[in-house]
């Protein structure tokens, strides 16, 4: 793991920052198991539907791509026109499942690319590492692991390639039923990390919301023994405690407002939009299966930017950005 670290406080009178951060992947059937044969990559042709509005507001979206997308044609041809325009930043997504080398065994436990070997992890990234240099001209210096999916051997490998920003941690979600990482106890906000703290990690934005507090993680937890008496909805309906991501994919405007002023009223003042690519059309994720749920997921979009830019006084920024932002607070 990369281990949890005191939070970068940025001032409180300083103006929020929002990323965005597409995870860019292949389309795959997300409630069976993964296979090594789904690496299909039509949506990419229509990346431009999100890629138009973040124009229109003047964010510079940052890429994640993995090994299907940047080694088809197919999958990367937009996405070159956008990046060499300079209206977005690239970076490596890992899914070890459909990245070489293939000498894992296919069992859940290996999609977290961090329980696999330290020298098998590390082949994976830089075979990814080198074909988005490849293809884009540029080597990449940030990541993002698929499923979340970073172990104990992590950190050492980004040192080692060159990375300088990860968007991997996840919280306050528990994936360790899956024996995946345990983001439970992570705070959403950038962090430095590594041997000469010079990693930044940009955590998705993820939090127990509600008065629930401190026992928030407990009550959450127990609601969720109860789902079947429809606990968590009660427990959300009281504001006792719901658990929020800032995403379009499975959560409303509603809940967007609700984690960004939480977290806002506690001093948090960075912010990460993130979303999969395969929603851009319907039919390829499971929250986008419609022409109708297509256009609600893209007018969440333009909802959720029209408040964080003119509402709260944001401002856009990038991994990129943000890191050289940090650096100069050290």
């Amino acid at each position: 793991m990369l281990g949890y670290h005191s939070p970068i406080k940025l001032p409180k009178d300083e103006p929020p920052k929002l990323i965005v951060v597409i995870d860019t992947e292949e389309e795959f059937n997300w409630s069976a198991p993964v296979s090594r044969s789904e690496t299909g990559v039509t949506a990419m042709k229509y990346i431009t539907r999100a890629q138009e509005i973040f124009d229109e507001y003047g964010i510079k979206p940052c890429y994640v791509v993995d090994y299907p997308v940047v080694s088809q044609d197919e999958g990367f041809e937009a996405l070159l026109e956008i990046y060499k325009s300079g209206r977005c930043e690239i970076g490596a997504h890992l899914h070890p499942w459909v990245n070489p080398p293939f000498t894992e065994k296919m069992i859940p436990k290996n999609t977290f690319v961090g329980n696999l070997a330290k020298s098998l992890e590390k082949s994976k990234l830089q075979n990814l590492t080198e074909k988005i240099e490849s293809v884009f001209g540029d080597r990449p210096t940030i990541y993002k692991a698929g499923r979340y999916g970073v172990g104990e051997s992590t950190t050492k490998i980004l040192e080692e390639l060159g990375y300088q920003v990860d968007l991997s941690l996840c919280p306050p979600v528990d994936y360790s039923g899956e024996d995946g990482p345990d983001f439970s106890d992570c705070h959403a906000e950038p962090f430095w990390f590594g041997g000469n703290k010079d990693l930044l990690e940009i955590p998705v934005t993820g939090a127990f919301v509600g008065w629930a507090g401190g026992l928030s993680k407990t009550m959450f937890n127990l609601a969720y023994k109860f789902k079947m008496f429809k606990v968590p909805g009660i427990f959300s309906r009281l504001s006792l405690v719901d658990r929020l991501m800032l995403s379009p994919e499975g959560f409303d405007l509603q809940d967007h407002l609700k984690i960004t002023k939480f977290l806002y009223a506690k001093g948090v003042r960075t912010f990460t939009w993130s979303f999969h690519s395969p929603s851009v059309v319907p039919g390829h994720s499971p929250y986008v299966q419609s022409e109708q749920q297509l256009e609600q997921f893209l007018d969440n979009f333009r909802q959720y930017f029209d408040f964080f830019f003119n509402q709260l006084g944001g401002e856009a920024t990038t991994p990129t950005e943000l890191r050289s932002q940090l650096r100069g607070l050290k």
